[in-house]
């Protein structure tokens, strides 16, 4: 085989291994979570594998408009 055939067989492969692996990605069910009272407990956790990290927890209010509330200055004219 050439080696342009070699390329076009490379290829072909590659295509197929990225589909494959956009395949296993799908969205398995719907996002986020329903609304409600009380607040959701996020935590980010970094090690930076020299002994060193940081590990930071949010609470995030389940209820739409008091999540919304967040992200408006409070100097905002009303």
């Amino acid at each position: 085989m050439s080696l342009f055939g070699w390329i076009v067989c490379a290829l072909i492969v590659l295509f197929v291994g990225a589909l494959a692996v956009m395949g296993k990605r799908k969205d398995s069910g719907p996002r986020g979570s329903e609304p409600g009272k009380g607040y959701h407990t996020l935590t980010s956790d970094y090690q930076s594998g020299m002994g060193g990290g940081h590990v930071t927890t949010w609470k995030v209010p389940r209820d739409p408009q008091e999540y919304a509330k967040r992200f408006v200055p409070k100097d905002t004219p009303k």
